[in-house]
């Protein structure tokens, strides 16, 4: 996707997420136990403003996070952080050097990718909270979420952090995953210290298949799904493997 792309779908995840979260700032968020909306946006701003000081600044901030949000109410911090970020984004050229976690990344449109899809994700929190139709996520949006979750969260995680993975992945007799959805396809390889990602357009079916809309296959691997609603996607294998999958993407992204 192009990064105008990806700032296009932030701003429509945003608004939606705003509105969502003023119209029951106190519903319970059932993705996040523990959290209301309200706490919700108050996490979203949080983290828009810790990337928007890590590209003006440089580096971690020295505390975090401020003491002085603690005051802000939810909803005016999550309006002051977008616009401070959005206006960081429009002072810098996508391709321009910053720090990231990511080591393969270490520009500014990794952060603009970073962000359409943090807020994607937390906009549907917030919609699951109010007990609100799930706005359609955009077929190329959620393509590229599922290949972010896939390369840059669970297989970077493992090959940085092993230590992280090996409750779930040192008795590992080895999986293949083939996950498929409108276009677009990756193989999946597990075993003892092992989560590899590849294209999986012209591969056969692994021991697990999953397949599904872009979107219901986001929301699935998110574990964003709506509540007695039928997903839409398929799974086909081995329950142990399924497992093996999902604490890795729930350890990844912790």
């Amino acid at each position: 996707m192009e990064y105008s792309r990806f700032l296009d779908c932030l701003a429509s995840d945003f608004d939606r997420l705003r509105a969502v979260v003023a119209a029951d700032p106190s519903a319970a968020v059932p993705t996040c136990p523990g959290w209301a909306n309200a706490d919700l946006a108050r996490h979203v701003g949080q983290v828009y403003l810790h990337k928007t000081l890590g590209m003006r600044d440089g580096g971690e901030p020295d505390e975090w996070p401020p003491k002085s949000l603690a005051d802000e109410e939810p909803l005016a911090l999550l309006d002051r952080t977008y616009a401070d970020l959005r206006a960081e984004f429009a002072a810098r050229r996508p391709e321009e050097p910053t720090g990231t976690w990511y080591g393969p990344d270490q520009t500014v449109r990794f952060w603009i990718r970073r962000m359409a899809q943090e807020t994607v994700i937390h906009r549907v929190d917030a919609e699951l909270a109010a007990g609100l139709p799930v706005a359609p996520v955009p077929a190329d949006l959620a393509v590229d979420g599922v290949d972010e979750l896939l390369t840059v969260f669970v297989a970077y995680s493992v090959a940085g952090w092993s230590d992280d993975f090996t409750g779930i992945l040192a008795a590992s007799p080895g999986w293949t995953y083939t996950v498929r959805t409108d276009g677009a396809a990756w193989r999946v390889r597990t075993g003892p210290g092992l989560f590899t990602v590849e294209d999986g357009t012209d591969e056969e079916a692994g021991d697990v298949t999953i397949t599904g809309p872009p979107a219901a296959l986001l929301r699935r691997l998110w574990n964003r799904e709506s509540p007695g609603e039928a997903s839409g996607v398929t799974v086909e294998g081995p329950p142990e493997a399924v497992e093996e999958l999902r604490r890795c993407i729930v350890t990844a992204t912790q």
